[in-house]
């Protein structure tokens, strides 16, 4: 099988190449630092090898965990935020049918999310939407107590075991959480739900591939096996010990560095396939909450083509020159639509009678390529031969690898998160939680 490809051809008008290679001959040390667990943030690198080191007995289980939920459920809730669903919503975007819900198709459950905000009418219309059905959960919380999914959780645990009874709940509910602590696993103890860890060394945008990505994808009826052979490929593809090179991880990160060092602080992943919208949603965490930090970090940004050049390109033709864009192009599409012609031809399209739709929309896609080369946006491509769970699994981790490169070239820690907890601070003293009654006097006497 093909490997995804990435070029760069397009970003070399404007970077010194000089520069460029100085950032690529680093990786032989980077990538010895990762191996050695010398790096900084070395006790969150659990995910390095993870794709080689899973067992078929360890895919069987969850698997066979998730057979008996499609068995049991009609849906399957999915309580998680950041890290702890965009990976599984990423796959299950990409792979089910855009209008037949997020599952592989007929026998298998509708996989929903929630945990990933605090909306009331979301909620509420959440259990409008389960009322009078079947439903698991799969609850996603090393510490059982974010607030966002644990308020979700909450009332769904609730709804479950009043409208389908305790036994139900405790077969259809279960805890991906610590191995130890937390409130989720003191619960998950109590109650007898099946569990799944996340591994202490994966951070949350890495854990794609421990069951939180795992187990709602297979539940979904798509196949993790596949994922995990893909991702596994590409472990080979960017170890150590390939010259830096001919390793796709190196060269994205070495360019994207390059062209932070020349000015361009926000970077575009482009992709011309709706499916792959969730896949951008992710990699935006996966950069953003990995270098952004010590006033440093490119800004990442995402856009769906050719829908929001009608509303975007204008900005990214002729706006402000500090971007970037790296296109996520599929070679191959699952089905194939002809254009049919018309005898009056009254919107001139007769021309392209006969293509595929596919055709035209590569033709779109390498024409705005070329207009944005010149008007001095730099352009990088990631070729993807298919939508599917093997070149997913490569995608995944060809950017949790570069990431991680990118991040140790930059100069941060691409491990940790600081930033995040300062929201929860306020957002505690605001509710006067207790524990935080001077937090709470301090904002207060802030906001009068």
């Amino acid at each position: 099988m093909d490997n995804i490809k990435l070029t760069i051809e397009n970003a070399f008008p404007f970077v010194d190449e000089n520069v460029y290679n100085g950032f690529l001959s680093k990786v032989g040390q980077l990538s010895e630092e990762l191996e050695s667990a010398t790096c900084a943030g070395s006790d969150f690198l659990g995910w390095l090898h993870l794709p080689s080191s899973l067992t078929k007995e360890f895919l069987d289980d969850i698997n066979a965990t998730a057979e008996a939920m499609r068995r049991d459920c009609e849906v399957v809730v999915v309580a998680g935020i950041g890290g702890s669903y965009l990976g599984a919503k990423a796959v299950l975007e990409a792979l089910s049918d855009t209008f037949g819900g997020l599952r592989a198709g007929d026998g298998c459950p509708r996989v929903v999310f929630a945990g990933n905000n605090i909306s009331e009418d979301y909620l509420f219309e959440l259990k409008e939407y389960l009322s009078g059905k079947r439903f698991g959960i799969i609850n996603i919380s090393k510490s059982g107590t974010t607030t966002e999914t644990a308020i979700s959780f909450r009332l769904l645990k609730d709804f479950c075991e009043a409208s389908l009874g305790k036994d139900f709940a405790r077969r259809n509910i279960v805890a991906v959480t610590d191995a130890r602590r937390g409130a989720a696993r003191q619960m998950a103890d109590k109650e007898g739900y099946k569990t799944y860890v996340i591994p202490d060394n994966v951070g949350g945008r890495f854990s794609v591939l421990t069951p939180v990505g795992l187990l709602p994808v297979a539940v979904a009826g798509f196949d993790i096996a596949q994922l995990v052979a893909g991702a596994a490929e590409m472990e080979r593809c960017c170890a150590a010990d390939v010259p830096a090179g001919d390793n796709m991880a190196a060269v994205y990160a070495a360019m994207r560095n390059a062209l932070y060092a020349a000015g361009k602080k926000i970077e575009i992943l482009v992709n011309y396939n709706p499916k792959l919208h969730y896949v951008m949603e992710w990699w935006k965490q996966l950069y953003g909450e990995s270098e952004g930090k010590d006033g440093k970090g490119i800004f990442p940004a995402s856009v769906d083509f050719s829908t929001d050049l009608h509303s975007m390109g204008q900005w990214i033709q002729q706006g402000e020159r500090t971007i970037f864009e790296t296109v996520v192009s599929v070679c191959k599409v699952n089905h194939e639509l002809r254009i049919p012609s018309d005898a009056e031809n009254l919107d001139g399209l007769n021309f392209i009678a006969g293509k595929r739709i596919d055709e035209v929309n590569k033709m779109a896609e390498l024409g705005t390529r070329l207009a944005h080369v010149d008007g001095g946006v730099p352009n990088m491509r990631i070729e993807m031969p298919q939508v599917n769970e093997y070149y997913i699994g490569q995608l995944f981790y060809f950017f949790e690898k570069a990431c991680a490169l990118s991040g140790l070239m930059l100069g941060v820690n691409p491990f940790n998160q600081p930033g995040v907890e300062d929201y929860k601070k306020n957002m505690f003293a605001l509710l006067d939680k207790p524990g935080y009654e001077k937090e709470s006097q301090a904002i207060r006497q802030r906001l009068d």
